[in-house]
């Protein structure tokens, strides 16, 4: 009898990071054991060991071989697994190319925006940042149209790396909509991004990985306490 791969997966329940590599695992049908860690308490010695530049979470261990960083372990599932299910990053040069290029749009662009906004006390600088976060949107908005092809998933008829990439984040705004009574993604200004959201929200390898909403509006409800509660101490 064949032995079973080591495949193990550490990562906190709320966050976004940890939800990609997730996808892609059950996409490839990759059995896997998954840790989950504290951040607010003590990393555990695995995660340190694992990861000791960032010491952040999500980590991989293939066979006792760490693979950090959510995209990375996206791209190593990909290719280590090549042989099961549908290649999560496209198959032509230039389309693997738009598909990266999108994904650090919203990892080093976006989402920072959509954080600071949520962060900062200052209203002009909450005000920049939405402002950043909304034209975002409408670039995404452009990319989904023009990437898609008239098909549901910027992956075309099945998800792929740049619907992970994005899809991750939509639980989280779905919280802070819910938590805020603001709507981030507006049918009006972005229909195809939100007929996309439903899709990929309801597509059954994703609803068996992401948190509940109402679950992480909570968790963002009582961060919010803590850091009142925090800042009326100092």
């Amino acid at each position: 009898m064949e032995e079973r791969e080591e495949v193990k997966l550490l990562g906190v329940w709320y966050s976004p990071y940890a939800i990609r590599p997730k996808i892609a695992l059950h996409l490839k049908s990759v059995e896997y054991d998954y840790v989950e860690e504290d951040l607010f308490g003590s990393k555990s010695e695995l995660l340190l060991k694992s990861n000791p530049v960032h010491k952040k979470v999500p980590v991989l261990i293939h066979n006792s071989k760490p693979v950090c960083e959510s995209l990375n372990i996206v791209e190593y599932i990909d290719e280590t697994w090549n042989s099961s299910g549908q290649s999560i990053l496209p198959s032509h040069p230039h389309d693997r190319a738009l598909a990266r290029f999108w994904s650090a749009f919203v990892d080093n662009k976006w989402f920072p925006a959509l954080k600071l906004a949520t962060i900062t006390k200052s209203e002009d600088a909450k005000a920049k940042s939405m402002e950043e976060v909304e034209e975002g949107l409408l670039q995404l908005e452009d990319a989904f149209v023009s990437i898609s092809k008239g098909k549901s998933f910027f992956g075309g008829e099945a998800i792929g790396f740049m619907d992970i990439c994005l899809g991750s984040f939509l639980v989280l705004l779905k919280a802070m909509e819910e938590l805020k009574g603001e709507k981030l993604l507006d049918e009006s200004k972005t229909p195809s991004l939100c007929q996309w959201g439903g899709e990929f929200l309801s597509d059954e390898t994703v609803k068996n990985v992401v948190p509940e909403i109402k679950k992480v509006a909570e968790f963002l409800r009582e961060l919010e306490v803590r850091a009142q509660s925090a800042a009326s101490r100092s």
